[in-house]
């Protein structure tokens, strides 16, 4: 087995290959990550939630992971005159975790290179692939030099821009899409304090919504928050705009004023720190007959803000493994793998722009937090009838297309109370359950998944 992309995806894919007995090579254009600093335009720190576990459990790897990961329980918000307010993920107990991606790719590489039967080949650059009747040959670059590698089967983890993909989109019937985001984001580290801890609640995922653009923070192990300022590039607020000294420190001044006194580097860090882009990539099929498969980015890139883009990869891993435990036909195992996937993958494209909107623009509107306050009364009183559609997103292992679904009947269902002014005055007792619940069946009926 091959597998293109040392990254995430890959080098977790190459484990559960390597638990199966099966000889793995793994080829990647960089060189070895654990001897580089993160290439500019990933993010530092990642949401790691329920899926991705999943995933680390079956390969093996969790324990390993657990000592890197820090609990996030809930959204911290914080409003321009300094008002915060705390939106906690689901049920009492319930949290995602913030990773470092280099620290995670570490623990991945190290734990599928331990294998016996697993070995890397970094800066080997992927130039496509042929198949043939005695497999498919992988055509590589090392320092200048081609090298052609003949394998059983191939698997493109190799991110949104893939080479393995690039040669794929030359098959008849291939369809392919690309996107990009008029937003961008950059990065700014926030040290700690001069007691050397952290500066702000490090349990939260912070957030400062101010419409059409929004800053986020995570926290890291090393006691710093990575802070995200997610915006337009172009307009009056725009990161085009913010192009010195001046311009950048007025701009968070005015937006973000209670994160400044934290941030004393601030005017040095944007200027070292590059400004990224936000792409999109759908395409379909996810296999080339019964050789070659694309995983991860490389299949269904998406933009950061549900938090499962590491994690919808992770779980590609979990199904493709439980395909290859039922069946023994290459065919069946690929061709399945993708009538499971791409839709799940569209679905959480949808999901994570769906949530941009809310993340920057909902989370201070007062209907929408009295809403979040009604759901989780509602999943506490009603847990096998209602779960809110962030915890079937993050806690849960519904299909991301179906749990799209369900999510917007639900969505309906509540607005049937929300839009009726007579109905308000019951929300202090629980009278207003009933009619939710039986719109939502009423719905669910009418349009079944």
């Amino acid at each position: 087995m091959a597998v293109v992309g040392a990254g995430l995806v890959g080098s977790l894919w190459a484990r559960m290959l390597g638990n199966r007995g099966h000889d793995v090579v793994v080829y990647e254009r960089r060189p070895d990550p654990r001897n580089l600093k993160l290439s500019a335009g990933r993010s530092i720190n990642l949401a790691l939630s329920d899926r991705g576990w999943k995933a680390l459990e079956l390969a093996g790897v969790a324990d390993a992971v657990r000592e890197i990961a820090l609990p996030i329980t809930g959204r911290r918000m914080h409003a321009v005159d300094g008002t915060r307010t705390y939106q906690p993920y689901g049920m009492e107990g319930k949290c995602i975790y913030s990773v470092s991606r280099a620290g995670l790719n570490r623990i991945l590489v190290e734990c599928a290179e331990a294998m016996p039967n697993v070995r890397f080949e970094f800066d080997h650059k992927s130039l496509g692939y042929t198949r043939g009747e005695r497999g498919v040959t992988l055509h590589l670059e090392r320092q200048g030099t081609p090298l052609d590698v003949t394998v059983d089967r191939l698997f493109g983890t190799d991110g949104a821009f893939s080479a393995v993909r690039g040669r794929m989109a030359r098959n008849d019937r291939f369809d392919f899409e690309q996107r990009y985001l008029p937003h961008g984001y950059k990065e700014v580290p926030m040290l700690p304090g001069a007691d050397g801890d952290f500066q702000m609640e490090a349990d939260g995922l912070h957030i400062w919504p101010r419409g059409h653009f929004m800053l986020m923070a995570l926290p890291n192990p090393d006691k710093t928050f990575t802070c995200t300022l997610f915006g337009p590039y172009e307009g009056p607020d725009g990161l085009d705009s913010l192009t010195d000294d001046d311009s950048v420190q007025r701009f968070f001044n005015t937006h973000f004023p209670d994160v400044v006194p934290l941030l004393p580097n601030l005017t040095e860090d944007w200027k070292t720190h590059p400004t990224s882009s936000l792409v999109m990539i759908r395409c379909n099929p996810w296999n080339d007959g019964d050789q070659v498969a694309l995983m991860g980015d490389a299949s269904h890139a998406i933009v950061p803000f549900y938090g499962q883009g590491m994690n919808s990869g992770m779980e590609d891993c979990t199904v493709l493994d439980g395909l290859l435990g039922a069946h023994e036909n290459w065919d069946d195992i690929l061709s399945e793998y993708t009538r499971l996937r791409k839709p799940a993958g569209d679905g959480i494209m949808e999901l994570a722009l769906q949530n941009y909107i809310e993340m920057r623009d909902l989370t201070g509107d007062p209907r929408f937090l009295l809403q979040k306050k009604l759901e989780a009364r509602l999943q506490q009183a009603h847990p096998d009838a209602w779960l809110p559609l962030y915890s079937l997103v993050t806690f849960s292992h519904t299909p991301y297309h179906e749990a799209l679904h369900r999510g917007r009947l639900q969505q309906q269902a509540m607005e049937t109370v929300l839009d009726t002014p007579e109905a308000w005055g019951h929300f202090e007792d629980d009278r207003w359950m009933a009619p939710v619940l039986e719109a939502l069946d009423t719905l669910t009926q009418a349009k079944p998944a």
